[in-house]
């Protein structure tokens, strides 16, 4: 599995943007996929994933209620709608998958297989 993700840029304290994950192979519709965060100086940092069918996404608590995690398994695609931005999520956001057929959900880096290579997001205050 390849992933590629996109959609980073500036933005206004408060406001929106869309990142999506693109992903290559037909099994992707079986991979748990999650966005990760790195901020300046700091750790990688889980901030929402999503099982294969979609019913099951967790969320970090810094971001609960303002992104939204969803899937498109025709398009091999997960997005993070992010609204009400904050200077805080300033960070490059990864996306990665677990291996194929793999169903927990987890909210460890380390538990996923494959990374994209970052798109950043810089929120101004």
């Amino acid at each position: 599995v390849q992933l590629q993700a996109f959609g980073g840029g500036l933005v206004q304290s408060g406001g929106s943007l869309r990142l999506s994950c693109k992903a290559s192979g037909r099994t992707f519709g079986t991979s748990v996929v999650g966005w990760f965060r790195q901020a300046p100086g700091k750790e990688r940092a889980f901030v929402a994933a999503v099982s294969w069918s979609g019913g099951d996404t967790p969320y970090a608590a810094s971001v609960k209620g303002r992104f939204t995690i969803s899937r498109d398994n025709v398009k091999n695609t997960v997005y993070l709608q992010m609204h009400s931005l904050k200077p805080e999520d300033t960070a490059v956001y990864y996306c990665a998958a677990r291996r194929p057929g793999l169903s927990v959900v987890p909210v460890v880096g380390a538990m996923y297989d494959y990374w994209g290579q970052g798109t950043l997001v810089t929120v101004s205050s």
